[in-house]
């Protein structure tokens, strides 16, 4: 098998299908700058370490407010299984509502008429 080359027979590239040279060029001023911290700085560990700790602290605040909103619920007299109960009778309602909803939409297609007319 013969490759082909990247350049036509005569010598000449293809317009803005050249390579570019590593290094500097006129449309970026500046060298390749990573966003990703280098682990090879100090200060880079001691501020993952801050952010840690906030992130830590954050938690912590959550967790606090969740469990003071659990509390009130429990001092109102909801119940873990009420909450179950009320939840699955909202899907069968749900799952009740939809097949209206298809059959409402099989009515109309088998009398051609618009919904608004049912």
């Amino acid at each position: 098998m013969t490759e082909k080359s990247s350049t036509p027979a005569s010598g000449r590239r293809t317009p803005g299908l050249r390579r570019t040279e590593p290094g500097l060029s006129r449309s970026c001023p500046r060298a390749f700058w990573s966003p990703q911290p280098s682990s090879k700085s100090g200060q880079v560990d001691g501020t993952s370490k801050e952010n840690l700790h906030l992130d830590i602290q954050k938690l912590k605040e959550e967790r606090d407010m969740l469990d003071r909103e659990i509390s009130r619920f429990i001092f109102e007299s909801y119940s873990v299984d009420e909450l179950g109960d009320h939840i699955s009778q909202l899907y069968e309602h749900n799952d009740i509502k939809d097949m209206g909803q298809a059959l409402l939409g099989k009515l109309v297609l088998s009398l051609l008429r618009s919904c608004r007319w049912v």
